[in-house]
């Protein structure tokens, strides 16, 4: 059995933990909050004619029921972008996931990618709203710029840039971690999809950074 070990981060008052799946759970709240999930852009691309494994947004689901049996949320936030594109068949999979916690209350806080029409996601007891607000956080999909932030109302949480942190060792190796990143006003969430990549961002000098190991979230 995989052991993994989280970062718990006291934050505003509340007590977050930082998972290696690459999603947070909330304790107070018994919330669990995901960014970027992109399912089915295993079969936009499979449509396309690009030779991609079919079992890729299965695995994902897998990875949230783990974590539902293993914390037991209330309710999943989900931080935009949870389908990657118009319906394929991957939808079928996550209408049938979703049959499984019919009492667990799901938000989609919808992303650029979210262009299934909503009615779809009601159907299955899902709200998807623009932003959602929740105790002391402002959850969004997009990050709010810098000459925005002071301005806002809450402390943002939000994804859409699949941020990583560059590593470098003693002989010139480089590595690309994903990464959660706690600035003054605003979090952002690495991408919990399997099929995403990542991009090492500027990180201010005051950020907290924690790089995502294979089964351990470490602080960088």
């Amino acid at each position: 059995m995989k052991i993994c070990e989280g970062a718990e981060l006291p934050w505003l008052g509340q007590d977050l933990v930082l998972l290696p799946e690459k999603a947070i759970y909330w304790k107070q709240q018994q919330t669990l909050i995901a960014a970027d999930v992109h399912l089915g852009k295993s079969g936009h691309f499979r449509k396309a004619g690009i030779a991609i494994p079919k079992d890729v947004a299965q695995e994902d689901l897998a990875v949230l029921s783990d974590l539902i049996a293993q914390y037991h949320p209330q309710q999943l936030i989900f931080l935009g972008d949870l389908f990657h594109s118009d319906m394929n068949t991957d939808w079928d999979w996550f209408a049938l996931w979703r049959q499984q916690f019919p009492q667990m209350k799901i938000i989609l806080v919808k992303g650029n990618h979210d262009i299934i029409q909503d009615s779809h996601y009601h159907e299955l007891n899902i709200q998807t709203p623009e932003s959602y607000r929740l105790g002391p956080f402002l959850m969004l999909h997009h990050p709010v710029t810098a000459a925005k932030l002071p301005s806002i109302e809450g402390y943002v949480l939000c994804g859409h840039i699949h941020p990583g942190v560059r590593l470098s060792g003693k002989g010139r190796q480089t590595v690309t971690l994903p990464c959660f990143t706690f600035g003054l006003k605003q979090a952002i969430l690495p991408s919990f999809g399997r099929f995403t990549g990542r991009v090492a961002i500027r990180h201010e000098k005051d950020d907290r950074v924690f790089g995502v190991l294979q089964n351990k979230v470490i602080a960088v």
